[in-house]
């Protein structure tokens, strides 16, 4: 790398050094970091997940420990509290952390134990959401769209704020994480991102107003939820005016 200022060597000052280790700042650092922490987490009998790089699952006979990663950020969980505080001893012991406890609030995500199981929510992004839309004093809406409307590629004059309406409906699925009866709401509107019309806009603005009166709404994951997938379809008889 080229000589920072200030350590410039008088009499070469057009040499470079060699590093031998990574620098927080470069483009390798974030690799050279988390190539660092896999082979720990490999050490530890950590297995990386096959369809998530950022997701490390621990077995034992008994036990299940699950390790989440977002750049320097760690979340664990498991069966047995025992094992997680071994481990997260262990990591101190190789690294500089802070132990934050309890999780509370993540990239967004609210996290709230109960009695029976975890509520994940996003309200605070919801409410930054609608600010960023410029809707923080919308009226609260009970429903999210009439179940009547039909929307189409031409079906009124465009609108003058594509930026907006790009950047409303990005966040808007991002929400949908915790919110899944957003999902075909955010769906039908992001299908008019290449002109968005006034109409389109129209739409939603309906579903921000929705938003404001239920942005508490979350996921309640109970411990006894089961883990098998169900999907439904509805076909509405090619009611698409595009099609």
């Amino acid at each position: 790398m080229s000589q920072p200022p200030s350590f410039q060597h008088p009499s070469i000052p057009d040499h470079v050094y060699k590093l031998h280790r990574s620098l927080y700042g470069l483009r390798q650092a974030p690799r050279a970091w988390f190539t660092r922490l896999h082979n720990f987490l490999i050490s530890h009998d950590f297995i990386e997940s096959k369809v998530d790089a950022s997701l490390f699952i621990h077995h034992t006979s008994c036990d299940i420990t699950l390790l989440l990663i977002y750049i320097d950020d760690i979340i664990i969980t498991g069966s047995n509290s025992t094992l997680i505080e071994h481990f997260i001893n262990a990591l101190a012991s190789e690294f500089s952390i802070w132990d934050l406890g309890p999780l509370h609030f993540f990239l967004g995500l609210e996290s709230q134990p109960t009695s029976d199981g975890i509520i994940l929510s996003q309200s605070k992004y919801a409410l930054d959401l609608l600010h960023r839309a410029r809707m923080a004093d919308a009226k609260p809406c009970t429903t999210p769209m009439a179940a009547t409307i039909k929307l189409s590629t031409d079906d009124s004059k465009a609108y003058d704020d594509p930026t907006l309406y790009h950047s409303t409906v990005g966040a808007l699925q991002y929400l949908t994480m915790t919110r899944p009866d957003l999902a075909f709401l955010v769906n039908k509107v992001a299908q008019y991102m290449s002109k968005p019309t006034v109409n389109h806009w129209a739409a939603l603005k309906c579903i921000l107003h929705y938003i404001k009166h239920t942005h508490t709404l979350g996921l309640h994951i109970r411990h006894s939820c089961s883990t098998q997938l169900h999907g439904y379809s509805d076909s509405d008889w090619t009611g698409c005016l595009d099609d």
